[in-house]
């Protein structure tokens, strides 16, 4: 296969990379499409906004935006960052090559698609080095899912379920050694370079990996800072607008089933297009043990999900056409 790639002549590439350019471009406006004119979509976001004076409304879904703005920006100036130790790549084609990433995340099981869409902006050499340097920021991202989600797990098992202290105590034990270990495990990524190294069929992608072994700790905590302020910026949209439509709401437990909600986003397997449906169904069932309101629950998990991924990934799309896929020419 790579010997018949070499063969192929400069515009024969060109006309290829053009041709997955508009593939990807047209997949993603067509699941885009199909989401924004579902008319149920379009009834929780009613719902949302019905019986609230008009000015709060505009003013909260502003800040929403900006917020989201905010996010991704956070999330570009990490890539740059990590990027940093294969290529120096300028905070321009860092914002073009996050938000064409959203653009093929849209799509594709796990969000995996943002790999390609991200680690395509790179020269071809560092690709692959790319996909491993995008994931220690994806994994900052998980640890920080993963503490949080599991020990509020932890406190709504023996809030909202009638079980025996001993269980408590079990529960509250094991949700501190899962978040325990995805802190040491994040602090010693270089071990899953040397795990990779003693994995016979994976010696061949483990000088892939090596690049693990140059993110120090200081770096390293850099890197999880970052990802904690972006935690902090989409925890904050969740609580701006579920004060604004349910203001009775006890803070704590708002806020804590918001990191279960993150929690269960992170552990399923789904599509981002789809993923909203998961949301909402997950948001529900947490938010009836303190509100009757369910239908406004999914309404803001709808809306979130529209701001944060949708709006994103259609901005993103205009930088598919930005893409070299060969790397060898002008396309």
């Amino acid at each position: 296969m790579l010997s018949n790639y070499r063969k192929l002549t400069g515009r024969q590439k060109k006309y290829i990379s053009l041709l997955l350019k508009i593939l990807v471009f047209a997949l993603a406006t067509w699941y885009i499409a199909v989401k924004v004119s579902d008319k149920s979509n379009i009834e929780k976001f009613k719902t949302l906004v019905a019986g609230l004076e008009q000015h709060s409304v505009v003013w909260t879904l502003v800040l929403i935006v900006v917020l989201m703005l905010v996010n991704w920006l956070l999330e570009v100036v990490k890539w740059q960052y990590l990027a940093s130790k294969l290529e120096r790549i300028s905070f321009w084609r860092a914002f073009q090559s996050v938000f064409c990433g959203l653009t093929w995340a849209i799509f594709t099981p796990n969000r995996i698609g943002e790999y390609g869409g991200r680690v395509l902006f790179l020269q071809p050499q560092h690709r692959a080095k790319g996909a491993v340097a995008m994931g220690v920021g994806l994994f900052a991202q998980l640890v920080l899912t993963s503490v949080a989600g599991s020990l509020s797990i932890a406190w709504f098992i023996c809030k909202f379920l009638s079980t025996p202290l001993t269980v408590q105590f079990g529960v509250w034990l094991l949700a501190i050694i899962y978040a325990g270990g995805f802190v040491i495990l994040y602090f010693n990524v270089k071990w899953i370079d040397l795990l990779v190294g003693k994995i016979k069929f994976l010696k061949r992608i483990k000088p892939f990996f090596e690049v693990l072994e140059h993110y120090s700790m200081p770096e390293l905590r850099i890197v999880l800072l970052n990802s904690l302020a972006r935690f902090v910026i989409f925890t904050s949209q969740y609580i701006i607008l579920m004060k604004l439509t349910l203001p009775e709401l006890p803070l704590l437990s708002m806020v804590l089933m918001i990191f279960i909600l993150f929690f269960v986003q992170a552990a399923l397997p789904t599509l981002d297009i789809f993923d909203f449906s998961v949301r909402s169904f997950v948001a529900s069932n947490l938010y009836s043990y303190i509100t009757t309101q369910e239908i406004a629950v999914m309404a803001i998990v709808s809306c979130i999900w529209f701001v944060n991924l949708i709006l994103p990934a259609i901005f993103g799309s205009i930088f598919v056409f930005k893409i070299n896929f060969f790397g060898d020419t002008n396309s």
